[in-house]
């Protein structure tokens, strides 16, 4: 069953949204532009006794960026733990490492959004794919700061 967050939880996702890595910043922003498609995260979002990255409720989509530390046995386990209690809701737990983020994160957002059309196909229209790799596409508003350029 859904526990609502209470006083700590709240305060440890505003001080984990006020001081958020840059993988994170870099991935959010990523993220903001599927929200035309119907897609809406919450980042550093209370969920149970955890604090979640990033989830689309809707979809019910967790990403987790993992840094090296995550890597340890024991985070490992927490890690898994913290998944089958997901997991238990009905929720998918997709990780992604913060290298492939200073990597490659025009894929990680594509792998991203594919999972979220397997997930809620209802939602995805096929005039709003992500471009191929080589193929540009046009954008149909105008590029966001921080020379982001735009999924649609």
């Amino acid at each position: 069953m859904f526990k609502a967050a209470g006083p700590t939880e709240i305060t440890r996702a505003r001080r984990l949204r006020r001081d958020a890595t840059e993988s994170e910043k870099r991935l959010w922003w990523k993220l903001r532009e599927l929200k035309p498609l119907g897609y809406h995260f919450r980042r550093q979002s209370p969920f149970q006794n955890y604090t979640l990255d990033f989830v689309e409720h809707d979809a019910k989509l967790v990403v987790e960026l993992d840094g090296e530390q995550h890597g340890k046995t024991a985070h490992r386990e927490h890690d898994e733990k913290r998944d089958a209690v997901l997991a238990s809701q009905g929720y998918l737990t997709l990780r992604l490492w913060n290298s492939e983020i200073n990597d490659n994160l025009d894929g990680c957002v594509e792998r991203v959004f594919r999972e979220l059309q397997q997930r809620s196909p209802t939602r995805s229209a096929t005039r709003f794919d992500l471009p191929r790799k080589g193929e540009v596409k046009k954008a149909s508003r105008p590029l966001p700061r921080r020379g982001l350029r735009r999924l649609v």
